[in-house]
């Protein structure tokens, strides 16, 4: 991420809940040489030592009302990623996945309000379920099918709702199929990792179902600073998607990561997972127009970071 960036945001005090995960982490250590950078997070699927040392810790659970408000206390922003993840975990225990993506949220935003701080809240192309027509704008009716997905688009909506009861400042961001370095396996953000793994340890590239299945990959820098322009836009109250504007399919990603590895692992084909969506790609234009942001990091420069670290 350019340095012009990660320093359009200063001098403020800012909430990463989350902040041991993923994209969170990522966020933590953009911000944390110019900003007094505050981390929240109960290590459930994050790790400690992914949060950068200048960044003040607080091991704590977002769902719990007084953690939460003391670490809320004095911020301007928080950006709110704390959430369980993932799509099966959602299926397999649908009440605990509620509790962490949909209670978490509205703990997030009630402390907020008290606190008068802005909220950048983490949605997901999963509100979308499969949709009707390509490319999926923030427009299309929502048809989640998980649980995942539904607690997503509830959260999605609280974060409006907010702005809209309350005046709160607040932005949901509906993440495409997010990768980068540091991140782990699962769903379909993680299959470039796994792909990786397998194509350099010259294992089989195992691709589900038929791989004609499409997504949009964004890398975790864009992510960031899509992040940063929700958390300095005057378009409060809106949903923005967070993606790239183009597709590839599964075949395509697993040759790409062969080619960039110069790896002889053979392609297979496994079984396909159940209610898989066939296709996704988002309309980038509301960001672009509103936010002032497009993804600057295409797929095949984004690989080859990981492919080079």
């Amino acid at each position: 991420m350019s340095d012009t960036l990660s320093h359009s945001l200063a001098g403020r005090t800012i909430l990463i809940t989350g902040g041991a995960g993923f994209i969170g982490s990522h966020l933590a250590s953009a911000l944390v040489g110019d900003n007094d950078v505050r981390v929240l997070d109960d290590l459930s699927t994050g790790g400690a030592g992914e949060i950068p040392d200048d960044a003040a810790f607080i091991e704590g659970d977002v769902r719990d009302r007084e953690t939460v408000r003391e670490a809320m206390t004095g911020t301007d922003i928080v950006f709110h990623e704390a959430a369980n993840p993932s799509v099966e975990r959602s299926i397999e225990d649908p009440i605990e996945s509620n509790s962490r993506n949909i209670q978490g949220t509205v703990t997030v935003l009630e402390a907020a309000r008290e606190a008068g701080s802005r909220v950048v809240t983490a949605s997901s192309t999963a509100i979308y379920g499969a949709p009707e027509t390509l490319p999926v704008s923030e427009d299309a009716t929502p048809a989640p099918s998980s649980p995942y997905g539904l607690e997503k688009l509830t959260a999605d909506r609280y974060t409006r709702l907010y702005n809209e009861l309350y005046d709160l400042p607040t932005v949901a961001l509906r993440y495409f199929n997010v990768y980068g370095p540091g991140q782990s396996g699962g769903d379909y953000s993680g299959v470039i990792g796994i792909f990786l793994e397998q194509a350099r340890a010259g294992e089989p590239i195992t691709v589900q179902g038929d791989g004609q299945q499409t997504r949009d990959f964004i890398h975790v820098d864009d992510v960031v600073r899509a992040n940063i322009a929700a958390a300095t836009t005057d378009a409060v109250g809106e949903a923005f998607n967070v993606a790239t504007g183009e597709s590839v399919t599964i075949n395509e990603l697993a040759e790409a990561i062969r080619e960039l590895t110069g790896s002889d692992s053979p392609i297979e084909h496994v079984e396909g997972r159940p209610g898989d969506i066939r296709h996704s790609r988002a309309d980038v234009s509301r960001a672009e127009r509103m936010l002032g942001f497009d993804a600057e990091i295409d797929l095949e420069e984004g690989l080859q970071t990981l492919v080079n670290q």
